[in-house]
């Protein structure tokens, strides 16, 4: 244990922040502290730093902060700070040279950090001759990549990073992830970049309510444990409220029969005694889980284009591709290189250079892009929405907006008042209200917090029609997104991958470590496709090139993965939901049979034998529990015919590799 809080305080102008909290680091683990905004993590990370001291509890002698060495502390905070006169390079010299002895000065280790330094200034984008510049003369966001530079050339014990991916782009961040997994200390972070936490933490503290919780793992694994134990917060609550209603009612049931005083003051004293359960607080994000389906289905083909050519006057890109019914592509690639123009030329707005685009029969096509959320009136939200569809009542249109975080006092705010995120909230709801089949999404989650941000990956998760989106966003690319349309910078074709973003990731990082891209393919399928080699020993490909025919059977495995998961676990609810009926008319009967009346239990039963209270009738039962377990064989029988041809692709290109060496 490197360090641990115990029972200690925080106040700022006399409010309490974090109140009676505990809290540790261990060894050289990798932090991440979550929580709401205000929640008081910049707070914890400066009480870390020792910028703001500990309120003690006087009547705890365990209270405080207890150190198992004496160890250094760096931190990077939101504000550059004042930028003096100093050169980089002598910036540069002194972080190296912080707190080392005489001999480290000549040592070989202090210029290969001095080489490292290079790599790094030149690594986040600085010319090397800026090294002599004056700290004075760059901008603030410059100062926060030089100062980051510095820490981590001083190698500080314990490194503090409040929100370090500002002002970095997508290459640096990524440079930034390996520099916190490889880093000798301890790292205790606050970012609101999921993707960056969830590939650097180990651990994450959340912040909520002034204490603070630990849960192993990185950010997923800590809202998957979150919501768990939301859940069995919640369910421990309303048993308990359940039980108090049911003593309640006996109580006012027996109190005035002379008999039954007695009980009823037992149960009461047992109330009065009862250790109360905590409402649990609901979570901020509203996690959809039904299916949220288009109001017509449209074509299996939804869009084509054959030779697009793109762009204003110039062309942008050279686009021939064809996008399928229920697919989710998300779009890859640097500012500039025509995302945002294909989508508007996609959505009709802007016309193409050149070339041909079409839209399948049926398509509903519903655009947004930051000028959607540009809304400004003078309307209440609740009465903007009701303007946009007038049938709905006045309750049903609160349910809707409660679905993407508009509550209470929110629903009575101008629209022109709302902030950016909450503005593409109310455009993001009005658009799905009228249920398209086909979604056309540009950045939908900027200016979105993170509870935002989770409740519209939940929606478009259970989206049943197609999306096709941009975003920088790359956990919420990974969550939504199933293939990838990559914009090459400097490259006017773009390059299709079937499979989500954190399989690109993986292939991608394989590739540049000098491995052979292996088929894409699940943990559940490895067994069966050991023998499958995409490409032969000695050769290198980028991702662009992977065959074809590998690539579509990787994609088919997926989707019969996710079917016959999808198959086998209705198969098993509705016999689940089936044996609970029969059970319930086998309670039923056998009460009426032993307590009341046994003629009428032995009609209930007779009833009951053909139908069940729902009105669902033994033989309506039977056949969907026929054809959901027909469904289940048919994704069975489809996964082998795939294997199958796996089994040939690979016979194929042992053959093929054979010839080459021998040729």
């Amino acid at each position: 244990m490197l360090l641990e809080i115990r029972d200690g305080s925080v106040s700022r102008q006399g409010q309490p922040v974090l109140s009676h909290f505990c809290f540790e680091i261990r060894g050289t683990e990798k932090i991440a502290v979550v929580g709401r905004n205000g929640a008081g993590k910049t707070t914890l990370l400066e009480v870390l730093y020792g910028s703001i001291d500990l309120e003690l509890n006087e009547k705890n002698r365990e209270s405080g902060i207890k150190k198992a060495r004496a160890f250094t502390v760096g931190m990077l905070g939101q504000q550059t700070g004042e930028a003096d006169e100093r050169t980089v390079s002598v910036c540069a010299e002194e972080a190296i040279l912080s707190g080392r002895s005489d001999e480290f000065r000549y040592s070989e280790e202090r210029f290969v950090r001095e080489r490292e330094f290079v790599q790094m200034f030149t690594r986040l984008g600085f010319p090397k001759s800026e090294c002599e510049k004056k700290l004075c003369e760059f901008s603030g966001g410059e100062l926060v990549k030089i100062r980051l530079i510095l820490l981590l050339l001083a190698r500080p014990d314990v490194l503090i990073l409040d929100e370090p991916t500002n002002h970095l782009d997508l290459a640096s961040v990524e440079w930034l992830e390996q520099c916190v997994r490889d880093y000798p200390g301890a790292v205790v972070m606050v970012s609101h970049d999921r993707f960056f936490l969830d590939r650097t933490a180990e651990v994450v503290w959340e912040v909520s309510g002034g204490k603070l919780i630990r849960y192993p793992g990185n950010y997923t694994e800590y809202r998957k444990q979150k919501m768990a134990n939301l859940e069995k917060a919640r369910k421990a609550w309303e048993r308990q409220q359940d039980e108090i209603r049911k003593q309640k009612e006996l109580i006012d049931r027996f109190r005035h029969k002379p008999r039954k005083a007695a009980f009823a003051r037992s149960r009461k004293k047992m109330l009065e005694r009862m250790q109360p359960v905590e409402k649990p607080e609901e979570d901020d994000a509203v996690i959809h889980t039904g299916d949220l389906l288009p109001l017509r289905r449209g074509s299996k083909s939804v869009y084509a284009c054959e030779h697009l050519k793109i762009g204003y006057r110039e062309l942008v890109r050279e686009l021939s591709f064809r996008v399928r019914r229920g697919q989710k592509i998300g779009i890859m690639g640097a500012n500039g290189t025509g995302k945002t123009t294909f989508l508007r030329t996609m959505a009709g707005v802007l016309e193409p250079l050149d070339g041909e685009q079409s839209l399948g029969v049926n398509i509903d096509v519903a655009y947004f892009d930051q000028q959607s959320a540009a809304i400004e009136s003078e309307e209440r939200v609740i009465d903007w929405f009701h303007n946009h569809f007038p049938a709905l009542q006045e309750k049903e249109i609160r349910t809707i907006l409660a679905a993407y975080l508009f509550y209470g006092r929110d629903m009575g705010k101008k629209v022109s008042s709302l902030s950016g995120g909450e503005k593409a909230r109310l455009v993001l709801a009005s658009l799905l209200q009228n249920r398209p089949n086909l979604l056309i999404l540009d950045e939908p989650t900027n200016h979105m917090d993170i509870p935002a941000k989770e409740t519209l990956e939940s929606l478009l998760v259970n989206y049943r029609g197609t999306i096709v989106f941009v975003s920088h966003d790359r956990y919420f690319l990974s969550k939504v997104a199933e293939n990838l349309l990559i914009f090459e910078d400097g490259k006017k074709s773009v390059s299709y991958y079937p499979f989500g973003y954190r399989h690109y990731l993986e292939r991608r990082d394989r590739v540049l470590a000098g491995e052979d891209p292996a088929l894409a393919r699940d943990a559940e399928n490895q067994r069966l496709l050991d023998e499958l080699r995409a490409v032969p020993k000695g050769e290198r490909h980028r991702i662009r090139e992977l065959s074809t025919e590998d690539a579509i059977l990787s994609w088919e495995f997926e989707q019969n993965h996710r079917a016959r998961e999808k198959a086998e676990q209705y198969f098993r609810n509705l016999c689940e939901v089936r044996e609970k009926e029969l059970q319930k008319r086998r309670e039923v009967s056998q009460t009426l049979e032993e307590y009341m009346y046994p003629e009428k239990g032995e009609a209930l039963a007779g009833n009951f034998a053909d139908t069940d209270p729902a009105g669902t009738s033994d033989a309506e039962w039977e056949r969907r529990i026929e054809e959901a377990r027909d469904s289940w064989t048919a994704t069975l029988i489809e996964w082998y015919d795939i294997w199958l041809d796996t089994r040939e692709a690979a016979n194929e290109g042992r053959e093929a590799s054979s010839d080459e060496h021998e040729a």
